[in-house]
């Protein structure tokens, strides 16, 4: 296991591509003498040592700022076959191929593990009942008050059901999101019983024909076993047609390892990446997109209802590997 310097990730995640700029100012820099060799009588490829020192490199960026190594190790050999032993035509932009390989992979990597949530939630009886989990801090509860408001910008009807009665200041805080959104919120007494709250929100939305439920739960470590038991009652009394983990962008490996904890006690269904807006690049996508499994659906970018954006492979791939 590689010993990685203990600096605040999002820094880390700068770091990364201060690196990958640097690399490729390198490339810039270098004549082609330098960098390439002869095939032969057929033309010019990138010398082999040359592309091992590229491929180190960038993969150790990668891993310095938290990437999951099994990524890293993906986006550098997509790179290595990509260039080695390629017969450079002339006037061949060697930087252009090097940032082109990288933005490729990276797409390529978060297109199979992306979900259109319309679609999924298209094919569902009403009532849709969705649970969200995580642990606190991450803003799972704005999340879902920003999903409510999608949701109902699109003609459908939300419930809510507070179901992290281990933090009052949860109820409230949902409370308050119901009444800026005109959505009814189905909560019980500080302390009270979870899977209740949910049970009755599903039930008032089926007495009422509404399309949604969204189950928040208590932001728990993915270490306390009393509280996963607990979100294991949610799922058995409310039976949710889906599980949303919602995870800080911010978090990096820590991120990834709630991820895993959360998937064996309960099964997630796709995520919801938060802090997308205060993330250097926003690399934890594709540590988590390949490392758990499951499909992002949504970015937080903000702090308003409206900051909730599809996820889209395409627009990450460039965040991640263009400059600034």
């Amino acid at each position: 296991m590689r010993k990685r310097p203990a600096r605040n990730r999002a820094e880390r995640d700068e770091q990364m591509f201060t690196a990958l700029k640097k690399k490729l100012g390198l490339l810039k820099n270098s004549s082609v003498e330098e960098m390439t060799e002869p095939i032969g009588d057929q033309g010019k490829k990138i010398r082999d040592d040359r592309l091992e020192e590229i491929c180190w490199d960038l993969e150790m960026a990668l891993l310095e700022s938290d990437v999951a190594e099994t990524v890293a190790e993906q986006i550098v050999s997509d790179l290595r076959e990509n260039l080695k032993g390629k017969k450079l035509a002339r006037g061949f932009d060697l930087e252009g191929a090097v940032e082109g390989s990288l933005r490729d992979s990276v797409r390529n990597l978060l297109s199979s593990h992306t979900v259109d949530f319309y679609d999924a939630v298209s094919a569902v009886e009403r009532p849709v009942v969705i649970m969200f989990v995580g642990i606190n801090g991450t803003g799972k509860t704005t999340a879902i008050a920003k999903l409510a408001s999608m949701l109902k910008s699109r003609g459908n009807t939300v419930i809510i059901a507070a179901g992290d009665t281990f933090r009052a200041g949860a109820i409230e805080q949902l409370k308050v999101h119901g009444e800026a959104l005109d959505i009814r919120v189905v909560s019980h007494e500080h302390g009270g019983d979870a899977a209740a709250v949910a049970f009755d929100a599903i039930e008032h939305a089926k007495a009422r024909h509404r399309d949604f439920v969204l189950i928040d739960t208590a932001g728990r470590m993915q270490t306390n076993s009393n509280l996963m038991d607990e979100m294991k009652k949610i799922k058995r009394v409310a039976d949710p047609d889906f599980i949303v983990f919602v995870g800080d962008s911010l978090a990096g490996n820590d991120m990834i390892e709630q991820a895993r904890a959360f998937n064996d006690a309960v099964g997630i269904d796709m995520v919801i990446l938060t802090k997308i807006d205060a993330d250097a690049k926003g690399g934890s996508a594709l540590s988590i997109a390949k490392t758990v499994g499951k499909p992002i659906a949504f970015l937080g970018t903000g702090q308003r209802y409206a900051d909730l954006m599809k996820f889209d492979p395409a627009w990450m791939a460039e965040r991640l590997v263009s400059a600034n």
